[in-house]
């Protein structure tokens, strides 16, 4: 079986199967990207989020959770879809 590899989504995300069984985290952290886009939703500000684990997480590192996001979201919407 073919070991999982690390893999850098950016220069905040990542996912690593030996940190949370490769769920994507911030690099350096246990914080779940999801939970992340999650308090966003929300409503939280990003100062608040930033706060909620201990300053850990910069503004540039939401950002940049936000932008992956947005780029799935959309390149998963653009795919030609099958005729029923």
């Amino acid at each position: 079986m073919k070991a999982r590899k690390r893999k850098e989504l950016g220069r905040y995300v990542v996912a690593d199967p030996e940190i949370c069984g490769g769920q994507l985290t911030f690099k350096g952290t246990r914080i779940f990207v999801k939970d992340v886009l999650a308090m966003l939703a929300k409503g939280y500000n990003w100062d608040r989020i930033s706060t909620e684990f201990d300053g850990r997480l910069s503004h540039a590192a939401i950002a940049e959770a936000i932008a992956l996001a947005s780029k799935a979201l959309t390149e998963k919407s653009d795919k030609p879809r099958r005729a029923a």
